[in-house]
């Protein structure tokens, strides 16, 4: 029996680039960084001065201010991004779809400010106490249960929360919900903020953050870059809906792409640290491209985890060579747009999956900025796409995120043809 096939047919995003999906793929095409001092708390005694926050969200626009008041920073960052992916996809207020709609979210961790919040008056409190609320919105599933009220989605609705490839692998698990029928269209994508000094200082304890270039932050995310030295932490949501191909037929629905297939694996290794052999991740590229019913040849852009980290970019090289071969992963137009976005964690698969969607449609390949020297003695020698973005015809794209604990996920996304 064939596979049912899932087409992307709306698409919203908040990011450090900018609050739409427009604003952000145009800021990642110029090559445009959106890293910038924190503001958010007083970084006096920590290492980490700088960051990727979204700027200028207004809530309002998205929701109302007054159950805003109720939800963590990621869930109005889901909330919104959901909106304008259902207004995209001709589906807001659509009652009767609704009604059926699944939803699978991808958040890493949740409301890290509500915590650190929480905590603080929960300390200082002669009577230990705490805001009611505090349990409801640091929960990663908040996000998950606001959407299905603000909008009325009254199928299945999960949330999915494997590190930084929470979204990605949701990505995975809302396609295969509409390949065996148990729903036509789900919302899918990822959530994260954790812009606060009691998530950044305990990534800074890692020393997984980069902590060098506070006299030019814009420079710090550069992935496979010699003098890289971390991450820096992002936020955002990245939402599509995906829609079963004959349903979004019916309708009259824009599509943009065709989301075709999905591959995960587990290192087993380390808890941060990925398996520096690349095996067991180049493992899910394969099951990916064996999903979609491609090969190495047929891909022309992978969106790379790319975090600009010595461990993750020389191995994720090396899991590219394992899986395309080494020919092929020479010929691959790769880019890390982390390099512009910083690393938004949960969110990134779903802020990603949507660059690839926009570089099949705009037959353009991002840049991966900061890549200045790129790590040669490191095993970073393939084409990167330094700085400049080039344009390129894109059929097909796939896009990595590994997390933390060894969660590798990858997606295959094609250009829509009728057969």
């Amino acid at each position: 029996m064939d596979k049912r096939r899932v087409v992307i047919t709306g698409m919203g995003a908040i990011t450090p680039l900018g609050n739409t999906v427009e604003e952000t793929w145009a800021a990642a095409k110029a090559g445009k960084s959106g890293i910038t001092l924190i503001d958010r708390f007083d970084t006096t005694n920590f290492a980490v001065k700088y960051g990727a926050q979204v700027k200028d969200f207004q809530v309002d626009k998205y929701m109302d201010p007054k159950a805003a008041r109720k939800m963590a920073l990621f869930t109005k960052y889901a909330v919104a991004a959901t909106k304008m992916a259902l207004e995209d996809a001709n589906l807001l207020g659509n009652t009767e779809v609704l009604e059926d709609t699944a939803l699978m979210l991808g958040v890493g961790i949740g409301g890290f400010e509500v915590t650190e919040d929480s905590c603080i008056k929960y300390y200082n409190s002669e009577y230990k106490r705490m805001p009611p609320m505090t349990i409801p919105e640091l929960i990663p599933n908040e996000a998950a249960g606001n959407i299905c009220m603000e909008f009325g989605i009254h199928g299945q609705a999960h949330t999915q929360s494997t590190a930084c490839a929470s979204s990605t692998d949701a990505l995975g698990d809302a396609m295969d919900m509409i390949r065996c029928g148990r729903a036509d269209v789900v919302i899918s994508g990822g959530a994260e903020s954790t812009m606060n000094g009691y998530a950044v200082l305990g990534f800074e304890m890692l020393q997984a953050l980069s902590t060098g270039w506070a006299d030019n932050p814009q420079k710090a995310s550069r992935p496979f870059d010699k003098k890289r030295d971390g991450f820096v932490m992002g936020e955002g949501a990245g939402i599509l809906v995906l829609e079963e191909l004959e349903h979004a037929k019916a309708r009259g629905a824009h599509i943009y792409a065709e989301l075709a297939g999905y591959g995960g694996s587990s290192d087993g290794y380390h808890l941060t640290a990925p398996n520096p052999d690349g095996i067991i991740g180049a493992k899910a590229m394969t099951r990916a491209m064996k999903d979609a019913g491609i090969t190495p040849a047929d891909v022309q852009y992978y969106n790379a985890h790319g975090t600009s980290t010595h461990l993750n970019d020389s191995g994720e090289t090396q899991m590219l060579k394992i899986a395309f071969g080494e020919e092929q992963a020479h010929k691959l137009h790769i880019s890390s747009t982390k390099s512009m976005t910083g690393h938004c964690l949960g969110a990134t698969g779903g802020i990603e999956a949507i660059m690839c969607v926009k570089a099949i449609n705009d037959s353009f390949i991002p840049p991966t900025i900061n890549l200045d020297e790129p790590d040669i003695e490191g095993g970073c020698d393939l084409d990167y796409t330094p700085n400049v973005g080039v344009a390129c015809n894109v059929d097909c794209a796939m896009s990595a995120t590994f997390g933390f604990g060894g969660h590798n996920g990858i997606i295959v996304i094609k250009k829509y043809k009728e057969a």
